[in-house]
């Protein structure tokens, strides 16, 4: 699972804590902190905070390699297009594979391209009716290393 936020690497972090302390074994925040950017590959705490911080809308331009959730579904594409407006862009990208936006087994709406406006984090200000960001964005990680 991909971080997104500096608030969901502490609610981790807590977690890991809870379930330590519940089989005896207690350890600190700071240690759980630690623990939880490492296995999220940061060197320690302040490396992962400090990426998770970042803007994420400053490493984007056009043909970047992107990846994602809309609608709860993941996907990797293209970005085809950023447009500036305040502090948030409105975004449009081509997909790799085309997603199925619909939950149901009854129907379908396949997509090869998605738009939508996100804030400096990659997250749209839309949400799903369970509260989650309907479009969640950020640059795809090279595979030289």
């Amino acid at each position: 699972m991909t971080l997104r936020s500096i608030v969901e690497a502490k609610a981790q972090a807590k977690a890991l804590r809870q379930t330590l302390a519940d089989q005896g074994t207690p350890i600190r925040q700071s240690e759980a902190l630690e623990r939880i950017a490492r296995q999220h590959g940061a060197r320690d705490w302040n490396t992962l905070r400090a990426r998770l911080a970042r803007p994420v809308i400053h490493d984007l331009a056009p043909h970047t390699p992107v990846q994602g959730h809309y609608l709860g579904q993941p996907f990797t594409g293209r970005l085809l297009a950023l447009d500036k407006i305040g502090k948030h862009c409105r975004i449009k990208i081509k997909l790799d594979h085309p997603v199925d936006t619909v939950k149901f087994d009854s129907f379908s709406n396949w997509r090869r391209h998605i738009q939508g406006v996100i804030d400096e984090n990659g997250q749209s200000p839309s949400r799903t009716s369970d509260g989650v960001p309907q479009l969640i964005v950020e640059k795809r990680p090279s595979r030289d290393g």
